[in-house]
């Protein structure tokens, strides 16, 4: 299957790369500059392409983006610390980012023959931001069959729709995915934080499959407190 990425650059959308690389046959990444405080991640995306012999391709909606205010991760708000889960970090969500995305991906999928589009959501996601569950690729599904009816017929492929990150970190390993060269944390920094929620769940994904996170973290132990805390 022909399928083109959405690579964001972190270690989800990276590993769908390397995951499609390996099981299909991978067209090309494409990436979003929305103006996101952490657009630093898209040079790590960049070297997802190389490494894998691929077009890149950077979009600017950076306009749109300026529309989609409110969050932290678009705005001048503070990016929490803490679980990935909690209330505080739904300050995060972009309104209707992945909607936009995927449009414009789906678009480009049938200007260039593409079978596939591949989106890295996981039912981490789920809690936060409505735009990755299992309802919402559902739903985006039929709706690109109808606005492409008769002139293409294209997937979203989702497959870890409903894994945990600790399951994408293994099937990362199973694919050679080099985590060092991926980017996560919200806040930006020259490295990870440790404290974003980001960062705290890719922190703890490492420990739970056992294998060993190669990431450099401002504070290593602090996702040990915010898991405390949540099962307080």
């Amino acid at each position: 299957m022909k399928t083109l990425v959405v690579c964001s650059g972190g270690l989800d959308s990276v590993t769908l790369a390397h995951k499609v690389a390996a099981e299909q046959e991978l067209t090309g990444l494409v990436s979003f500059d929305y103006g996101q405080r952490h657009s630093k991640e898209l040079d790590f995306a960049g070297l997802c392409a190389e490494r894998l012999n691929v077009p890149h391709r950077v979009i600017d909606i950076r306009e749109i983006g300026r529309g989609l205010s409110g969050s932290a991760l678009t705005d001048n708000v503070k990016v929490p610390d803490g679980h990935y889960a909690e209330d505080t970090m739904k300050v995060t969500v972009v309104p209707n980012r992945n909607a936009i995305m995927l449009a414009i991906a789906f678009g480009f999928a049938a200007a260039r023959k593409s079978e596939a589009v591949a989106t890295a959501v996981h039912g981490g996601d789920h809690f936060i931001y409505p735009d990755c569950r299992p309802g919402f690729i559902d739903a985006f599904q039929m709706m690109q069959d109808r606005s492409l009816d008769g002139y293409a017929n294209i997937r979203l492929y989702a497959p870890y729709v409903n894994l945990t990150k600790a399951e994408i970190v293994e099937d990362g390993a199973r694919h050679g995915t080099p985590f060092a060269l991926t980017w996560s944390c919200y806040k930006g920094g020259k490295r990870h934080c440790g404290r974003c929620g980001t960062c705290v769940e890719r922190r703890e994904a490492f420990h739970l499959c056992g294998h060993p996170d190669p990431t450099d973290y401002e504070d290593a132990d602090f996702w040990l407190d915010a898991l405390r805390r949540r099962s307080v």
